[in-house]
């Protein structure tokens, strides 16, 4: 088994009477793009401060590198990189003096800071922008920017709220594709987003998030076998009889079946061979009908099964 980067064990956090973190518990192995998903208020940027030791907790332990966290353990503090959603960068600085600045915190060494901007800046592809201020970027430019102050110290986790809200897709492919290559060459990444096709796309194990506590925990493989629904077939057709509804319903695997819009939607539970069995009923009963195909859940409908549908603050 990796090492573990980030381990807490019965974290608990309150605001008052509001109970932000639960006996929360997480293992972050080394080398994982670690997704760490909620919805509002689950307690996921409450998790991150109390990472990085910018919030006191009441009960539990984290430790990070394998030695307890605390805001006087400069020396993990120096490995970790962080790259908030909200983008903090100084507007009197170029793009090549905020990453020299950020980067200047962590190394001293001079020629090795220099080299290190360098590599930062040619990594977010922001070499034609040095001299560039802030205010003078678009959303993209700006993001990457965010990231390449996060880092250029090179650190060996790095922590990533929301980097992409906001930006065009082909800004949102260059930040992704960097995230990857990040973690290629070395760091363990912790990536929280709301946009579940990227947390699909690029993190290797995940966390869902609820109320303070996790309620699930796995690769997306895993996760989707968390859930009830494990299939769905989409049939266009004009007309389906109530009798042939309910055929559908006593099929094995099938749990659920609704018409509407010309569409008839079947979901299922299990089984390999459910559009077979239901592109036979159809041949047989001479049902005429369009498009025929069949959808696996996503990470979306994960999500939503498992921390519900009710609008959060």
């Amino acid at each position: 088994m990796a090492d573990s980067v980030v381990k807490i064990e019965n974290l608990v956090k309150r605001y008052k009477e509001k109970v932000a973190l639960d006996h929360f518990n997480l293992d972050i192995k080394q080398g994982e793009i670690f997704g760490l998903l909620g919805p509002n208020g689950s307690g996921k940027t409450t998790t991150i401060n109390c990472i990085l030791s910018l919030l006191e907790y009441d009960k539990g332990d984290i430790q990070v590198f394998g030695k307890a966290m605390s805001p006087s353990n400069l020396e993990a503090k120096r490995d970790i990189g962080v790259v908030m959603q909200n983008v903090a960068v100084y507007d009197e600085l170029t793009v090549y003096e905020n990453i020299d600045y950020f980067c200047g915190l962590y190394i001293r060494d001079k020629q090795k800071r220099r080299q290190y901007v360098e590599e930062a800046i040619e990594f977010v592809d922001l070499v034609d922008y040095k001299k560039y201020y802030p205010k003078k970027l678009s959303g993209g430019l700006l993001r990457r920017l965010n990231i390449a102050c996060g880092i250029a110290h090179k650190p060996k986790l790095i922590i990533m709220d929301e980097p992409t809200v906001a930006v065009d897709p082909q800004s949102r492919n260059k930040i992704l594709e960097g995230i990857v290559e990040l973690n290629r060459r070395g760091a363990t990444v912790i990536y929280t987003s709301h946009y579940m096709e990227e947390v699909e796309q690029i993190c290797t194990r995940i966390a869902i998030m609820d109320k303070g506590k996790s309620i699930a925990v796995g690769t997306k493989a895993e996760l989707k076998k968390m859930i009830m629904n494990t299939e769905t077939i989409i049939i266009e057709t004009a007309d389906i009889s109530e009798q042939q509804k309910q055929d559908f319903l006593a099929m094995k695997h099938i749990y659920e079946v609704k018409y509407g819009d010309g569409r008839l939607v079947i979901k299922c539970n299990g089984g390999k061979h459910n559009l077979i069995n239901v592109l036979d009923y159809i041949k047989e009963h001479d049902i005429v009908c369009g498009r025929i195909y069949s959808e696996l859940p996503t990470l979306n409908d994960v999500f939503l099964e498992i921390t519900g549908k009710e609008l959060r603050d």
